[in-house]
């Protein structure tokens, strides 16, 4: 599944550690989320878009709304 993480992470100078502890999940996790290697829960991702000042649906664009 695509995402704009970084670019949001990029966007606010946020270090993924940062992104990780403001979110209270590892930084490890967050990297595994950042790469597309695994979807986050609901709950988690609610915390990133909080904290990247964003919403769901920005982080995690539908197939085809890219």
């Amino acid at each position: 599944m695509k995402n704009f993480l970084k670019e949001y992470r990029t966007k606010t100078n946020l270090t993924q550690k940062q992104v990780a502890t403001l979110c209270e999940i590892s930084e490890r996790q967050y990297i595994r989320y950042e790469v597309s290697y695994q979807v986050p829960t609901v709950n988690i991702a609610l915390r990133l878009a909080r904290v990247l000042g964003t919403t769901v649906e920005e982080l995690f664009p539908l197939e085809g709304e890219e």
